[in-house]
């Protein structure tokens, strides 16, 4: 009973992460601080939906393990780009400078 509603709060964390991404679109870091509560959410999700699988513990260390690689990379990204440009707006980034 207790993984249903473990499951129904991650998914309602997941739907507040989208639409943060959604609405607070101006700066990079909340862009990635969004996808990032996403991915926690969904982990969370996976390891309370398959709680009587053989394979759950994997599956869920996968998706940490790759949760946290997304976050390494995207801050890698962001260092990058403030480095170059100054800044970290999303409505300053053109594919026309490339």
């Amino acid at each position: 009973m207790s993984a249903f509603y473990l499951t129904l709060l991650s998914m309602l964390g997941f739907f507040m992460a989208l639409l943060a991404l959604s609405l607070q679109y101006k700066h990079f870091l909340s862009v990635l601080l969004s996808l990032e509560a996403a991915t926690m959410n969904l982990f969370i999700m996976t390891f309370a939906l398959s709680n009587n699988i053989t394979y759950s513990g994997q599956t869920s260390l996968i998706l940490i393990t790759l949760g946290a690689c997304e976050a390494s990379l995207g801050l890698a990204i962001l260092v990058a780009i403030i480095r170059a440009q100054g800044n970290d707006y999303v409505s300053s980034f053109s594919l026309q400078k490339c």
